[in-house]
């Protein structure tokens, strides 16, 4: 099961959506308070729909940002080497970021 993890850092709160191997699969941009990153997450949840994602290649590397409905981008991917890396990574989000439990390591 995939698992969101909240964290400080430089004195904002984040998320990490990490899936079953460990690997990061999607980061937030920072929040100034928890509650809003908790709400970030919320949101990345209830916009598990493949067209709230928008693939991309630049300077050789793939990846995608997770887009709400209202256009905002809530998550980025990491980098990957491969576009079928990236699509499995999309693949990872939708099926089980709406039900990763969450993890507070702030």
């Amino acid at each position: 099961m995939a698992t969101f993890q909240i964290f400080q850092s430089s004195g904002q709160y984040w998320y990490h959506l990490r899936a079953d191997n460990g690997e990061i699969v999607q980061s937030s941009e920072g929040y100034t308070t928890k509650a809003s990153c908790q709400n970030g997450i919320r949101s990345v949840q209830a916009n598990c729909q493949p067209q709230h994602f928008e693939s991309f290649f630049n300077a050789g590397q793939y990846g995608f940002n997770h887009v709400a409905a209202n256009g905002e981008i809530i998550g980025r991917s990491e980098k990957y080497t491969t576009a079928q890396s990236r699509d499995h990574g999309i693949q990872v989000v939708l099926q089980d970021a709406p039900t990763a439990r969450i993890e507070d390591l702030s």
